[in-house]
């Protein structure tokens, strides 16, 4: 092992390098966390801070470490107070779970500064807090200060003669299996990442899951490590383990909880409001009239695919229709597409209802700030409830699916015999729907067009002169 790098006069500790390199690379995967979530975090868009990775990890990186140093002394209080100045500045015993703690608290008041959400700010820092330690744990692997762990026969073993705790016996070299574990945890917290930018996760969810693995991955390791045990048999890293994996899963469990206590609609509309419509591949299961939805886009899971909102702009501008009724406003991203095809055609207006007043003040919001008001009348209603007066040439269902049949069924007798009736959510996995329809048609009042869409779209025509 090399314990040093001598540059001349110069003796350049590898355990020292390696955590510095460890808090470097950290700090870019902070920064590019932070920068793939710039425009949905508004306190960092407002300073335009293009380093704030680097500075987070050089504060939070350095109360770690003194976190880690004052830990490890403190771990032998008498030998410590005997003769303290020494071993406060000795290069050498770093402990883990003081290095988490010094760093936790860091980042706590960090927060605070960057007007993050705690949590939030927590999940950001999660991935870089994994690759910066699966780094600095080479520098012990370098250095040989004895965090190797116990003798094996296994063809990896290694040896560290020359260690700053030197044994010539073939043992694990824990350090690097802590680095290929950590760098998967690391991986895996940063596709958790990903996919809370693509729809709603609870948040906290990924540091959670990083107290739970990175507790167990150490508390395994500490199995084959060298630490004298004090806690019911356990070394000093596992019973810090320990409390890691149940303070992860408690919080996981209450952060989870209140999740799904909201409404669908209430979570997914207010990712919409903290990140925006995301585009991203549809992922409704295949079936067997749509085999590879991934070919169609989609904003959320409760909004029509991009190309079926395409379609009602398409559908508007080419039958020219003067009244449109939808109902489900939901996130207003269908009416507002009806609405760009009627400004297009210069005429006509489209009434929309949502019952869930949440729900409801979200479109309206995105209403007002479209520039497309005039086209649309926005009713906080029941579609059951809604009145509408004249003739409809377009009817749009996309409430709920069990309401979809009493839809059609009130505003049949008002449909112009030449205008369409769209029916979202008619797959024959979604069986409601799809099986109204057929009902409707069945009994001969409407005739239908079962398009093949990802999440299936009825087409109908009322039949004429039936009411």
């Amino acid at each position: 092992m090399i314990p040093f790098l001598h540059l001349g006069p110069l003796a350049i500790p590898t355990f020292g390098l390696m955590v510095a390199t460890g808090m470097l690379v950290a700090a870019y995967v902070l920064q590019a966390d932070f920068n793939r979530r710039r425009s949905q975090l508004a306190s960092i868009s407002a300073r335009n801070e293009k380093d704030e990775g680097f500075l987070i990890i050089g504060i939070a990186g350095l109360a770690g470490l003194i976190g880690a140093r004052l830990y490890h002394v403190l771990e032998s209080p008498h030998e410590f107070f005997a003769d303290p100045w020494p071993q406060l500045f000795s290069r050498y015993g770093f402990a883990w779970f003081g290095g988490f703690l010094g760093g936790f608290i860091a980042l706590l008041i960090l927060a605070r500064w960057s007007k993050i959400p705690v949590l939030e700010f927590l999940d950001i820092c999660s991935p870089a807090a994994g690759v910066g330690y699966a780094i600095g744990r080479l520098g012990c692997l370098l250095s040989g200060d004895g965090d190797y762990g116990i003798p094996t026969s296994l063809p990896w073993g290694m040896s560290f003669p020359n260690g700053l705790v030197p044994t010539t016996e073939r043992v694990h070299p824990t350090p690097l299996y802590e680095f290929f574990i950590w760098l998967a945890i690391a991986a895996f917290l940063w596709h958790m990442g990903t996919k809370s930018l693509r729809g709603p996760k609870a948040k906290g969810e990924i540091f959670c899951n990083y107290l739970i693995l990175t507790g167990i991955a150490r508390f395994l390791i500490e199995f084959i490590r060298i630490n004298p045990r004090s806690f019911f048999g356990m070394s000093n890293a596992q019973a810090a383990s320990v409390v890691s994996i149940l303070l992860g899963a408690v919080l996981l469990w209450r952060i989870k909880s209140q999740f799904h206590g909201q409404k669908k609609e209430h979570r997914i509309v207010e990712h919409i409001m903290s990140r925006g419509d995301v585009l991203q591949p549809e992922y409704h299961r295949p079936t067997p009239e749509c085999p590879h939805p991934e070919r169609w886009r989609m904003y959320d899971s409760m909004s029509a695919e991009v190309e079926v909102l395409d379609f009602l702009k398409a559908m508007v501008t080419t039958i020219k229709p003067e009244l449109i009724v939808e109902t489900g406003t939901f996130s207003g991203l269908s009416t507002l597409r009806i609405a760009e095809g009627l400004k297009a055609n210069g005429f006509g207006r489209v009434i929309t209802c949502e019952y869930d007043a949440k729900v409801f003040m979200a479109a309206e919001k995105r209403f007002a700030s479209s520039g497309l008001g005039q086209w649309i009348d926005a009713r906080n209603e029941s579609s059951l409830d809604m009145k509408v007066e004249g003739r409809i040439d377009l009817l749009f269902c996309d409430s709920d699916a069990p309401l979809r049949e009493q839809e059609v069924l009130k505003f049949l007798p008002q449909m112009n015999p030449h205008g369409l009736i769209l029916m979202h959510d008619a797959s024959s996995l979604m069986k409601t729907v799809r099986e109204a329809a057929l009902k409707l048609e069945a009994e001969g009042l409407i005739s239908v067009i079962l398009l093949p869409t990802p999440r299936g779209l009825v087409v109908a025509q009322k039949r004429e002169g039936r009411t």
